[in-house]
């Protein structure tokens, strides 16, 4: 950001892979885009930290969006499974809000034709959704980036917004680390993930009460070497705060298991080694051949939630001025899970917004 700019056109606040797709959307339409990103690289937070699992529903855009710009990327499949008797109405029931939600490619499977698909997975039943891939998510925020890039966006690294305020002509805005740019912004998309609510305290005149409260859930990831003995990712059924323990692959072809869930008060990457054991009575439930000591640390990753535990899980919060306050600023909050699938669907829901409200 340049010292001198006083007055701009669209600011995007977070380089994830919202934020990227956000500023591609917009730089698509010809408008000048700056991109202010707190970290010193893009998608260093949720974007990177996550199963990288492209969740059937919103799919058709991005598996488009990847064959076109060859990002690495595999529709393998999914298979949910019920470990018990008990739990098969779960799996009917998310197959009818499946389809209430226009997905109608769900399939229910018996246990034995679960096992013909996956030989090792233990179940009662299962519900496949062959529509379910995997997709490199550096790969995809690269694309996103270089789209927006030659378009003419700028992403500016290390310019954390510190402050802004409402004014006649928009969002002003304080950017920057060393020497921080005061800039006057036609429009400004809030897309800091994690830190979107903090973001929105900073500038004056958004509304307390529009700001959702925030908790974060951080999720293990354990890895398995060698090539994995699953064709299809495997998911348990849903549980409190998360989709369970379940089994995804990388496009090498890994298995990795995760993640868990455990409330956490700030956002903190540290790896616990000693939930391994949580993670082989829980995998163990669908995978009971798996053997002692074959599981090593991967990775952790924070969800941004707006809901407290114990509670369901809320859906995406996208807010114009008529919810905040402030003419020119959308706010997104609680961007979880499927965020990366539907983050080319997100930014085109984003542009439409902006319409209405600079």
């Amino acid at each position: 950001m340049s010292s001198t700019l006083e007055d701009a056109d669209v600011a995007v606040i977070g380089a994830g892979v919202i934020g990227l797709a956000v500023a591609r959307a917009f730089a698509l339409e010809d408008r000048d885009v700056t991109v202010l990103e707190a970290e010193s690289g893009i998608g260093l937070h949720t974007s990177s930290r996550n199963s990288e699992v492209i969740h059937a529903g919103i799919y058709y855009p991005l598996y488009a969006y990847c064959a076109e710009r060859e990002i690495p990327h595999a529709r393998v499949g999914k298979l949910i499974v019920a470990t018990s008797a008990q739990e098969i109405p779960v799996l009917t029931a998310l197959r009818t809000s499946a389809e209430a939600n226009g997905v109608h490619d769900l399939v229910m499977l018996s246990a034995s034709e679960v096992n013909a698909l996956e030989p090792e997975v233990s179940c009662a039943g299962g519900l496949f959704s062959p529509s379910t891939g995997i997709v490199d998510s550096h790969a995809l925020m690269m694309a996103l980036r270089r789209d927006a890039e030659a378009r003419g966006a700028q992403i500016a690294l290390s310019a954390p917004v510190r402050s802004g305020r409402a004014c006649d002509r928009g969002v002003e805005l304080t950017a920057g680390d060393a020497e921080p740019a005061v800039v006057r912004f036609r429009l400004v998309v809030n897309c800091a993930g994690l830190w979107a609510q903090d973001v929105s305290r900073r500038i004056e005149g958004v509304r307390a009460s529009s700001i959702p409260p925030k908790y974060f859930a951080k999720g293990h990831y354990f890895v398995m070497p060698g090539r994995s003995p699953f064709r299809h990712l495997v998911y348990p059924v849903p549980v409190a705060g998360g989709l369970g323990t379940h089994l995804t692959l990388d496009l090498g072809g890994q298995a990795r298991f995760g993640p868990d869930v455990e409330w956490v008060s700030g956002v903190d990457y540290a790896f616990d080694d000693s939930r391994a054991a949580l993670f082989y009575e829980s995998i163990r439930r669908y995978y009971p051949a798996l053997e002692d000591g074959v599981l090593l640390p991967g990775f952790t990753g924070v969800r941004p939630k707006i809901t407290p535990p114990g509670t369901p899980a809320a859906d995406f919060i996208v807010q114009g001025p008529g919810e905040h306050g402030v003419t020119g600023l959308v706010n997104l909050y609680g961007i979880e899970s499927p965020g990366l699938t539907s983050a080319l669907a997100l930014a085109d829901h984003v542009r439409r917004l902006a319409r209405s409200c600079e």
